[in-house]
């Protein structure tokens, strides 16, 4: 795990990802080079990394899905590897459960989706649910090792303006440029993209502040206080679903919670401490929740990929596909290796 000091850094980028040195290290009590010396010595070990991706009200303009895949003996880990270089596909995990592996595919409409098919030597039959709803995701998931004063100084002020949010491509090129540096400045941005600093400014304060635009600060599973990743497909009865989702959504060691149109209607993503925590976990469920069936359960064994970045063996950044939605083919090969570096 981490030493106390990285992970107090690392849970000041989840409040605050794109806030200035000198306001993480003040809120840290460390000198603003400091704060930077640290950050990127992390990025530069792979132990952490900064994501951007749509998120928000966007996302209803997005169709997600979660694929089953099973595989042939001794084929999981390269059918992994090649479904990871899809820019379509976000996540990547390797279980010990009902499948194979578990893909999150992100396409821009139903009918993509539909076409969606992971065409990879070694795929035996795949299994496709939709989920028409996010309760909560990882970008909401904190570290804990910062007090909740310090937390509440670095988060921002959710915007007033709710006006109807356009989309368009220039939105789109500046969300696929935050993914490569997510803390990259205005003009830096609008250097690389072509276009002026003023503009760039005002739509990247527009989608930062409506949560169009999620900026996401990770850490590597090996040095997390909570290495072991846990999904439980649960089933809830329709006029629950909502509640229970939000009572869930609030558990500290929940990651991600997501409405299926399958058989199980609600699927769980927990970080805990030791795949153990699992049997306590889910008598916590029972006890508070009584309704709710548990109908499968999977840990992962390796994450191959995690919202773009490219994980090796250990769970250590080690590449990054970018997150573009909108692609209408695979990208060959498996993304740039830059290690994932994100400037300050």
């Amino acid at each position: 795990m981490l030493a106390e000091q990285d992970l107090k850094l690392v849970d000041a980028l989840q409040a605050a990802p794109r806030a200035s040195w000198s306001t993480l290290g003040q809120a840290l009590g460390v000198g603003a080079v400091t704060a930077a010396r640290r950050w990127d010595a992390l990025v530069d070990r792979g132990d952490a990394w900064l994501t951007a991706y749509v998120g928000g009200e966007l996302t209803a303009r997005l169709s997600l899905a979660f694929v089953e895949i099973d595989c042939e003996p001794g084929a999981a880990l390269p059918v992994a590897s090649a479904l990871a270089a899809d820019p379509r596909v976000a996540t990547v995990e390797y279980l010990a459960g009902p499948c194979d592996l578990l893909a999150h595919v992100v396409t821009p409409t139903l009918r993509e989706l539909a076409a969606y098919t992971p065409a990879v030597p070694g795929v035996v039959r795949t299994r496709t649910v939709l989920s028409p709803r996010m309760f909560t995701e990882g970008s909401r998931w904190r570290v804990r090792a910062i007090s909740p004063g310090q937390r509440e100084a670095l988060s921002a002020k959710p915007a007033r303006n709710r006006a109807p949010l356009r989309f368009d491509d220039a939105d789109r090129a500046l969300i696929l440029a935050l993914g490569a540096d997510a803390r990259a400045s205005a003009a830096s941005l609008a250097a690389s993209l072509g276009v002026g600093a003023t503009t760039v400014r005002r739509r990247l304060d527009t989608l930062l502040g409506r949560g169009a635009i999620r900026v996401r600060c990770e850490i590597a599973r090996s040095a997390s206080p909570a290495p072991v990743t846990v999904t439980l497909w649960l089933r809830v009865p329709p006029d629950k679903l909502e509640t229970t989702a939000r009572s869930l959504a609030m558990l500290p060691e929940v990651r991600m919670c997501a409405a299926l149109t399958g058989a199980a209607n609600l699927m769980l993503v927990l970080w805990l401490p030791s795949q153990h925590d699992t049997v306590a976990v889910e008598a916590l469920l029972a006890a508070k929740l009584p309704w709710l069936e548990i109908t499968g359960r999977a840990v992962t064994l390796r994450s191959v990929k995690l919202m773009g970045r490219l994980l090796d063996a250990s769970g250590r950044g080690a590449g990054r596909v970018p997150l573009d939605f909108w692609a209408a083919v695979p990208v060959p090969g498996h993304g740039d290796r830059d290690g994932g570096r994100s400037g300050g």
